[in-house]
């Protein structure tokens, strides 16, 4: 997937062709990035299992081997100048969407897989295992907005052209769009909670970090059992930041233009991520543990 990311990187400069209102080379590039770092990061987190360490190692596998497939598609389909999703255009088109539809639901059960053995497993250190726990949770609520996306929407029922499925609500794909993400400026779009919610496994083990190397120069955060409050508290607003930016897209609502109803949710999520950060410092811990995240003592084989 890494190669592929570098093939996508000089078709985006040798190759000028537009395909949906964006460069045809864009779209394998940003996916295979997104790919790598989930499954760096799954990879990562498999090293945490102390029980059923070889079903972790085999389904992390099918994870990334059902990633190459889609991959593949995606960039053959490029080759040809066609479009991989939603594509119903020709029985060969259709086939291949219909291939990547299994590979996502392959990769969606092998995630859930490493998340319940994750669940299972002891680690040592409480605040890298909610981090890492959490992480699981809502990558995979993440990956699973993508399926809203497959619904075939009224215009596209009122005039067939082959293509079911969108990840634009209440405008074409295709139309104005944000510099670099290509998310839609007006109207909603379920590609921002998926790479939200997706990202979330890379996102929420990086905040644990960062109370680590604070920790250095705050004291009170070199307890496990402040860290780990603190982790709960930021996987409850991330949850609470996903569900709200799924409600806008399906309100058909772009991302940088949101109404009243929208900001005063966003304000209330800011509100209470504000309020439970002040309680989890403040309650009381008993004695000082000052611990630092611990890995599991047995890697995967």
């Amino acid at each position: 997937m890494a190669v592929l990311a570098v093939v996508s990187v000089v078709g985006l400069i040798a190759d000028d062709r537009v395909l949906v209102g964006a460069p045809i080379w864009a779209k394998p590039l940003k996916f295979a990035v997104s790919f790598v770092a989930y499954c760096l990061t799954l990879a990562w987190m498999l090293q945490f299992l102390t029980r059923k360490q070889k079903l972790g190692w085999w389904a992390g596998t099918v994870v990334a081997a059902t990633g190459v497939i889609e991959m593949v598609i995606i960039t053959g389909q490029v080759i040809r100048g066609r479009r991989s999703h939603f594509n119903h255009q020709t029985p060969f088109d259709a086939a291949l969407f219909n291939v990547m539809g299994l590979t996502v639901a392959v990769l969606w059960l092998g995630t859930l897989v490493v998340a319940v053995l994750l669940f299972r497993s002891t680690i040592a250190d409480r605040a890298a295992a909610r981090a890492i726990r959490i992480g699981a949770v809502l990558g995979l609520a993440g990956a699973g907005v993508g399926f809203l996306m497959t619904r075939q929407t009224p215009e596209q029922a009122a005039h067939p052209s082959g293509i079911a499925g969108a990840h634009s609500v209440g405008v074409p794909d295709g139309g104005p769009s944000m510099p670099l993400t290509g998310w839609s400026t007006t109207g909603g779009d379920l590609r921002i909670p998926h790479f939200v919610g997706m990202h979330a496994l890379q996102l929420i083990p990086l905040v644990l970090m960062g109370l680590v190397v604070l920790g250095g120069r705050i004291p009170r955060l070199r307890d496990e059992r402040i860290r780990a409050r603190l982790v709960a508290v930021a996987g409850a607003v991330y949850a609470a930041a996903l569900a709200l930016l799924t409600w806008q897209s399906l309100r058909g609502q772009p991302l940088i233009h949101p109404d009243g109803t929208t900001l005063a949710a966003a304000g209330l999520i800011a509100a209470g991520a504000a309020l439970g950060s002040i309680v989890a410092l403040r309650m009381p811990v008993g004695g000082t543990r000052a611990r630092t995240p611990q890995r599991a003592k047995q890697p995967v084989g």
